[in-house]
């Protein structure tokens, strides 16, 4: 039985990396005798989870059926608590975002905003008129560090949770969950589906400066639940006072607030002035640059891999990648370019997105 649930997943898993496949392709690519692959194609049609679409081109005989499998099959939601506002989304297999919406919520530890918590989910399910039964679960993304098993938030300075279990997110909702930290999920997000990216650093640039570090595609978390926790890094020796009570730290430089104080505290509008030449943010987007640089270069001499820009400056940052390219490259030590630094995929809502892939990765695996 084992062997022909492997057998299974390889079908499927092969279907789901191609729009579309013929039998026999998926025979000769997988290596299997076509009444093998022909009875599991069978139960994945029994299941839902494929279907025939169309044909192929004729060769010489009888035109061969295209497999395909079908997105919508099994759905997942994401949401993503931060300190003022909610983020909730929804995916089908592929990862699109079939529905998306953003809160004003501020958020408070007490039972109350935990049972508003499920009636915004359900509503959001009722609200999306899908089948019920095709959901999975819901990806929950929180800022902060996780108990080892995942299940509580440790410490979260955004949320005010400090050395204490923080509340159960999942109380009031009726569905399968998984607690994620926020980072970790846009940067799971960032690589979700990719075959030519295997290792990448995600340095998250919000409100907060944090990130994730993902190996062969997996999220290493550390021993203690706290890698990555790329704002503590020392940037400047007794440098400006960190949130956390240090001198020097990466977030003092580096975070969103760092641009948006020049600008009544908000983000938009301090990029709106920097294109229209205001010399105030001119200067702060200098100076935030050549930070940024150089961290930039001291995470690609730790792990030597690509570095994506994420997080809400993440966002901004696609016209101003060639300029941070040069500043990085001026720093490193073995490469004449900064090629390897890229910028976010999901400009929007990766924290919710990466949260509710969770859920279909592991679906994935066990089909």
């Amino acid at each position: 039985m084992e062997v022909k649930k492997i057998n299974r997943n390889r079908i499927f898993r092969l279907i789901y990396k191609n729009e579309k496949l013929s039998q026999q392709e998926i025979a000769s690519r997988l290596g299997m005798s076509l009444p093998t692959v022909g009875q599991n194609l069978k139960i994945l049609q029994n299941e839902g989870l494929i279907t025939e679409d169309g044909v192929f081109e004729s060769t010489g005989g009888r035109k061969a059926r295209a497999i395909s499998f079908i997105k919508d099959a099994k759905l997942a939601m994401g949401l993503d608590i931060t300190k003022n506002h909610l983020s909730l989304v929804l995916v089908d297999l592929s990862g699109e975002i079939l529905k998306s919406t953003r809160v004003s919520k501020v958020f408070e530890n007490t039972p109350d905003y935990l049972k508003e918590i499920g009636v915004l989910v359900n509503r959001f399910i009722d609200d999306s008129y899908i089948d019920k039964s095709k959901v999975l679960g819901v990806g929950i993304a929180v800022p902060g560090i996780l108990s080892d098993d995942k299940q509580m938030v440790v410490d979260s300075h955004a949320l005010g949770l400090v050395d204490s279990n923080g509340p159960d997110f999942t109380k009031n909702i009726s569905y399968p969950c998984f607690l994620s930290n926020d980072a970790n999920a846009a940067g799971f997000a960032e690589l979700w589906n990719t075959e030519t990216v295997k290792n990448a650093v995600y340095l998250s640039l919000s409100n907060s400066v944090g990130g994730s570090i993902l190996l062969d595609n997996q999220l290493y978390s550390g021993d203690n639940q706290r890698s990555s926790e790329f704002g503590h890094m020392t940037i400047e020796l007794n440098g400006r006072t960190c949130y956390c009570g240090k001198r020097g730290c990466l977030d003092a430089y580096c975070s969103a607030f760092v641009l948006s104080n020049s600008a009544d505290g908000s983000l938009p509008e301090f990029f709106n002035l920097l294109k229209k030449g205001g010399k105030k943010q001119e200067e702060i987007w200098k100076e935030y640059l050549s930070y940024l640089a150089v961290a930039i270069n001291n995470l690609r001499m730790l792990f030597d891999c690509n570095v994506i820009l994420g997080g809400y400056v993440g966002g901004y940052m696609e016209e101003y990648l060639d300029e941070l390219r040069i500043l990085a490259a001026e720093r490193n030590t073995f490469e004449p370019d900064g090629s390897y630094l890229k910028v976010c995929r999901y400009k929007k809502e990766a924290a919710a997105v990466g949260a509710a892939l969770l859920h279909i990765e592991r679906f994935l695996s066990q089909v």
